[in-house]
């Protein structure tokens, strides 16, 4: 008998953990990038974000000024994608591009009122 409830109680944690799990899950996020510019801009946030572990898609629209990411919950979180970006020198929603960052961009990256984008 005592078997019996030791098996369904770690059936019962299993099942548990499991739907933990599936809750986190895969995420899917829309983030605004209004500092995007060109085509190597969006090649640039996509190979830069591709290096972070967790995250399995990026599709940056330049044109819409968005990027949306597809990301492990367990492996990353919004945050870290948000600062992936501002890493890359890029405005992400809320966090501003690293100034180091932003002073490598090529001139085209650049905002308008820097000098930079296309005209």
């Amino acid at each position: 008998m005592k078997k019996l409830l030791l098996l369904a109680v770690a059936v019962t944690g299993i099942v548990t953990l499991g739907f933990g799990q599936v809750k986190k899950g895969i995420q899917n996020v829309t983030i605004k990038t209004p500092t995007v510019q060109c085509e190597s801009c969006k090649k640039r946030i996509e190979e830069f974000l591709k290096r972070d572990e967790g995250i399995t898609k990026v599709n940056v629209d330049f044109k819409k000024k968005i990027t949306k990411v597809t990301f492990v919950a367990e492996r990353t979180n919004l945050e870290n994608v948000k600062a992936a970006i501002a890493n890359a020198g890029y405005d992400a929603d809320d966090v501003t591009a690293d100034p180091e960052a932003y002073k490598r961009l090529p001139k085209c990256c650049k905002k308008p009122e820097d000098g930079g984008g296309h005209q």
